[in-house]
């Protein structure tokens, strides 16, 4: 597929607000890996090529494993994600379909005890620009596969 607009330099105030967004929440406190792990979640059930791509590169960079990665989408049975990743994907799950069911009362109760009011709204925060991102990825088809992880390409430097 061929991109249809470069929203960047269209946009550039509206792509700043969105980096505005990304370093609060790098700054959160949230964990780095389950920020990056619920992008990937809501990336996976969007369908949003790129940031796939760059989300699984990002675990990658920073040592997630592959038996983590490669069953995400089936972290209901797999015994490898903590109770607050569960829950995190949980709420991501429910954000991301909105529209299916308006976030139940019962998600809300499973996330509850693992975030605190502060944590469970820059978790939402969270969910709500990485499905803001793929939407945009989406509708403008970008590209996937030139994303490389900030550390990787410092460890390139270094090396």
């Amino acid at each position: 597929m061929e991109p249809r607009f470069n929203g960047y330099k269209a946009a550039p105030g509206a792509y700043k607000a969105m980096i505005g967004l990304e370093e609060y929440l790098h700054s959160s406190g949230l964990e780095e890996g389950l920020l990056h792990l619920i992008k990937l979640r809501a990336s996976q059930i969007n369908g949003c090529a790129y940031c796939l791509d760059m989300h699984w590169k990002d675990l990658r960079a920073i040592g997630e494993t592959e038996q983590r990665l490669y069953s995400l989408d089936a972290w209901r049975e797999c015994p490898w994600y903590s109770d607050r990743e569960r829950a995190a994907l949980a709420w991501t799950e429910a954000v991301t379909l909105v529209a299916n069911g308006h976030v139940p009362d019962g998600v809300y109760q499973q996330v509850k005890p693992h975030f605190t009011e502060k944590e469970l709204a820059d978790l939402t925060l969270a969910i709500a620009t990485i499905n803001s991102w793929n939407r945009l990825s989406i509708a403008s088809r970008t590209e996937p596969g030139t994303y490389q992880p900030r550390k990787a390409v410092a460890e390139q430097v270094v090396t």
